[in-house]
């Protein structure tokens, strides 16, 4: 050993010559697989986050799909048009209305997946009859709508009244509807 280095110096030497050779460059690498392993957790928490967003999705879409079955469920075929104009009819004379005139209109529109039938309906009655009349209308399972109504109390009956309005039955047009 050269005479300016001792024992003491050497003792002192290797440690910092350990550090800089052996742990300075192990503690980079230990950053360093720090950094990936926080990067690939944060990716695997987002990947985590897509995962449930699709669970979330296809749980979503399931129900939509499910509500369109329930409202399609709801609509008659063409061929059941008839039997719709009938309830119609039935819960008229249920009501004690007596219906001079129920005209189908030739002019159906789509409207959307569906068509919409227009029924010209006119009734004469006691107006709570017409009342009971709309509210059991209201329970059939089939969507139905009235776009337009006039009432008219009646001057030679007291009570009585007669109103005119269209009634709109949705039904499944075209090829679905013959189909089922």
């Amino acid at each position: 050993l050269p005479a300016y280095m001792s024992f003491g110096h050497l003792m002192l030497a290797l440690p910092v010559c350990s550090y800089f050779l052996v742990f300075a460059p192990q503690n980079r690498e230990i950053e360093k697989a720090k950094k990936e392993i926080a990067l690939k957790e944060s990716k695997l928490e987002k990947l985590r986050e897509v995962t449930k967003q699709t669970d979330d999705l296809q749980r979503q879409s399931e129900q939509i799909r499910q509500a369109i079955q329930t409202i399609q469920s709801r609509l008659p075929t063409t061929k059941e048009m008839d039997n719709v104009l009938r309830q119609v009819s039935g819960l008229a004379s249920k009501s004690k209305l007596e219906v001079p005139q129920f005209k189908k209109s030739d002019k159906t529109a789509p409207a959307g997946l569906a068509m919409e039938q227009p029924l010209d309906i006119e009734m004469t009655g006691d107006f709570d009859g017409f009342y009971q009349f709309l509210l059991e209308l209201e329970k059939l399972p089939r969507i139905t709508r009235i776009p337009d109504m006039q009432i008219l109390r009646s001057d030679q009956v007291n009570g009585e009244m007669k109103t005119k309005f269209t009634l709109s039955v949705y039904y499944e047009g075209g090829e679905t509807g013959d189909t089922k």
